[in-house]
């Protein structure tokens, strides 16, 4: 009789990764006194997200800060705000299950609706949703011959947390602060004990008055946030995305020295998850010298992060521009540069543009012109990478008349998965009786690379028995050996 004993362990799973996309939009009304847009900076941050059945249910805000011209040609500012919630399905989805939520912007638009204008931004939704478990083994088994192994295995743990980043420096000549943006790079994370240090840059880029025509502002200001983790794994690499939120940009005159002083707060959140390594003992493999085993499999995988790098490139190219520019214009400044990419693995290279918003003076009139330049990253090929990309010190000029040129700083974060599996015994019962054996010696011709269990299951004999009949063997088999076995008549 084939009676298993088991044991259970309680785990967390990743059950999905997801992406969800939906239109966020406010409007301007002609009372705002808005003679034409210039540029539109939105900026999405995380509200909440919970798991129902069958739905991920999520919630964010969005802030556009808006530069335009008044009826009198002045440059002003406004800000407008909209919260929204959307959804995505999947019928894996529990009530039960948490989830990790990393939002970002893309596709501005502006457009007129009578005497109104609509901006609206296309917000991304990547949601990794874990789920706890229970992982049931067999640890022995009377009336059979089981093969166990040592194997790998991981639990999910995901974490939150927020700090404060401030900085301050000079900015001679500055009137006032017309749109800020800024965006956060992830460029080391890990795992200490009962904490998770994540670090990186801000990337901090102003549309200010000077003098009292636009100018343009960059800045890359570092950042160090510890998150408390009870569960965290020392030296797990974790998967993380930090969010600019509450952000506060204003600007002091130092009397004193005859200096302007930018003075920039902000709250960074920051959000994530690491899997926690474990070995354990496990049945891969049973059989029985007079009956059939039927036996249940379970199979388990996981991707970790095994690596993380950070890739800067210098980026020189032509400009494409949604506006004919002509020795007529006279350029003012670069605002709200952002990259749009996407993860090429037969390329195995990182690859978008680099978008941005020209300020230029044509006619006595300030305008403005979304540009436009591809790069190409060489990241290197690898299944299941990650990548984050942000700009900076982002330059545009006209070499010659109806030619733009334009160079930037990419910076890309890269997360190079490692993929763990493992099939393992989960349950075995007694089947039907083998039929009796022929003869007294059973031979057989192994397959190349057979072990010793591999031809003891084929004999249908311990393998010890096998063991002692072959001493001379040397496993793994060649395959061009016989083995053999006595065996007494049942």
């Amino acid at each position: 009789m084939i009676k298993p004993q088991t044991s259970s362990i309680a785990y967390t799973r990743a059950v999905a990764r997801l992406t969800a996309q939906s239109v966020v939009q406010t409007r301007l009304a002609d009372s705002d006194g808005v003679s034409e847009v210039l540029v539109v900076c939105p900026q999405v941050s995380l509200i909440g997200c919970e798991v129902s059945s069958g739905r991920v249910n999520y919630s964010g805000k969005i802030i556009f800060t808006v530069a335009f011209c008044d009826e009198e040609g002045k440059l002003c500012r406004m800000q407008r705000g909209a919260e929204f919630s959307h959804f995505c399905d999947d019928a894996s989805l529990a009530p039960a299950q948490t989830a990790v939520c990393a939002l970002s912007c893309e596709r501005v638009g502006i457009r007129r609706d009578g005497s109104a204008i609509v901006l609206s931004a296309v917000v991304t939704a990547q949601i990794d949703v874990f789920s706890p478990a229970e992982r049931t083994f067999i640890t022995s088994c009377d009336g059979a011959y089981l093969k166990t192994q040592l194997k790998e295995f991981f639990s999910y743990v995901s974490f939150s947390g927020e700090c404060e980043v401030e900085d301050d420096f000079e900015a001679d000549g500055v009137d006032d602060i017309l749109v800020p943006a800024a965006e956060a790079l992830v460029c080391a994370a890990s795992c200490g004990t009962g904490e998770v240090e994540v670090s990186g840059d801000i990337n901090l880029s102003l549309l200010a008055m000077r003098k009292g025509a636009p100018a343009g502002f960059e800045r890359a200001i570092p950042f160090r946030c510890i998150v408390p983790c009870e569960d965290s794994a020392p030296g797990a690499l974790p998967r993380v995305c930090a969010e600019v939120r509450d952000m506060n940009v204003n600007a002091a005159v130092d009397d004193e020295r005859g200096k302007c002083r930018i003075q920039f707060t902000c709250t960074l959140a920051v959000r994530g998850s690491f899997g926690v390594r474990s070995e354990q003992t496990v049945a891969t493999d049973a059989f029985s010298c007079t009956n059939a085993v039927e036996s249940v499999r379970a199979e388990e995988s996981a991707c970790v992060v095994c690596e993380r790098k950070v890739y800067s490139e210098r980026i020189s190219s032509a400009a494409s521009s949604k506006a004919k520019l002509d020795f007529s214009c006279r350029f003012l400044a670069v605002a709200c540069p952002r990259v749009e990419y996407e993860y090429s693995s037969s390329a195995g290279a990182v690859e978008g543009a680099v978008l941005a918003v020209l300020l230029y003076e044509q006619g006595g009139e300030v305008r403005s012109t979304q540009i436009s330049m591809p790069f190409s990253v060489r990241v290197g090929s690898s299944e299941g990478v990650r990548v984050s990309a942000s700009v900076c010190g982002v330059s545009v000029k006209q070499p010659a008349e109806g030619r733009v040129e334009g160079e930037g700083l990419v910076k890309v974060s890269v997360e190079y998965p490692r993929n763990s599996s493992v099939s393992y015994l989960v349950s075995a019962e007694e089947g039907q009786p083998l039929p009796p054996d022929p003869g007294a010696i059973t031979v057989i011709v192994p397959a190349s690379g057979d072990t010793l269990w591999d031809a003891a299951r084929k004999l249908g004999c311990p393998p010890d028995e096998v063991f002692a009949f072959n001493p001379g063997l040397k496993y793994p088999l060649s395959g061009r050996e016989r083995v053999l076995v006595y065996k007494k008549s049942r």
